[in-house]
């Protein structure tokens, strides 16, 4: 099994940071449904930033197994090297650097992907935090700012001679966003360069998937983003895989039920009935996608209390007739 830092992982399948997705309460629910880490949505690291009320949620680790994973943001070798000692402090045992997120708002302040174009300011940063913390480092890139300027051997390089533990690296350029096809080869590449562990990302939707990526790559594990988006079993199946070389079979719908039940009750708990009403709303859009019912969950979002979304998903799961209904 990979390691990060001191700490030997059960298994190869993390769950990857994504801002407005991974809360605790999914965090939590991926742990219990096979993940083998998770890592908290990407803090910022200006400390002005620290006290505002989506930054005290994000940094809530509350009742999580260790390690506790954070992933921080930022441009600025101090700022970033001050946010690690901060966060250590408030309990972090992994920090992860976020240099492959592509949003514009991330990238027009020269952070996440939009360092990669600065390899003297990557290596600045990345030794800054190491030297701040006593806690394994990671780091997440992407392949390269541009398909013409791919650079992710080099950075992987930097970052190795930097004392960074682990890599992931997502396939795809800033420029690609998420389009176009993954780059496995340029993974493939990284994982031959460097000795780091690397946790392949990138397209990663199902068991025998994630199996095929490993074998070709080389890579120690795979990060899966999106595809746990209202499914979060996805974690136990790839395992299962991994371990078995034979496919788990889906959760039914009962079950499917219990699970985006306990959930949506998370929510409530974490955030309150009005902001964990509102949140429910696209995980339930993300349940939901493979089942029939479009017209429910249009009815589903104009929900505005617990009681009325709860008692809404078990008359969902009830009555066939009403999903045919809706899928109508």
């Amino acid at each position: 099994m990979p390691s990060i830092g001191p700490y030997t992982l059960p298994n190869p399948v993390v769950l990857a940071p994504m801002a407005g997705v991974t809360d605790r309460p999914f965090r939590q629910l991926c742990r219990e449904l096979g993940a083998g880490l998770v890592v908290g949505e990407m803090v910022s690291g200006k400390p002005e930033l620290r006290n505002t009320r989506k930054s005290k949620l994000r940094l809530d680790h509350t009742g999580e197994p260790e390690p506790i994973a954070v992933q921080i943001v930022g441009g600025d070798p101090e700022i970033m090297a001050n946010s690690a000692r901060f966060n250590v402090e408030n309990g972090a045992q992994i920090i992860d650097i976020n240099m492959g997120c592509p949003a514009k708002k991330v990238c027009n302040k020269a952070a996440g992907s939009a360092l990669l174009r600065d390899e003297a300011l990557v290596k600045d940063i990345l030794q800054a935090t190491v030297e701040a913390v006593d806690v394994p480092v990671s780091l997440k890139i992407r392949t390269g700012w541009s398909p013409d300027s791919r650079n992710a051997v080099r950075i992987a390089e930097i970052a190795e001679a930097a004392g960074i533990v682990s890599l992931a690296v997502h396939g795809r350029t800033r420029a690609c966003g998420y389009a176009n096809t993954v780059e496995y080869d340029t993974i493939r590449d990284v994982k031959a360069s460097t000795s780091l562990p690397v946790f392949a990302n990138g397209d990663i939707n199902s068991a025998r998937k994630a199996a095929e990526v490993m074998q070709y790559t080389g890579a120690d594990g795979v990060l899966i983003g999106r595809a746990a988006q209202g499914q979060p079993w996805i974690f136990r199946e790839v395992v299962h895989f991994l371990n078995t070389g034979n496919e788990l079979a889906a959760p039914d719908l009962h079950e499917v039920e219990t699970i985006l039940q306990r959930h949506l009750v998370s929510l409530y708990d974490f955030y309150g009935e009005y902001l964990g009403v509102r949140i429910a709303r696209k995980h339930v859009s993300w349940y939901l996608k493979s089942q029939p019912g479009n017209s429910f969950r249009k009815k589903f979002n104009q929900l505005d209390s617990p009681t009325a979304q709860m008692e809404s998903i078990a008359e969902y799961f009830r009555d066939p007739s009403l999903r045919k209904e809706a899928a109508a």
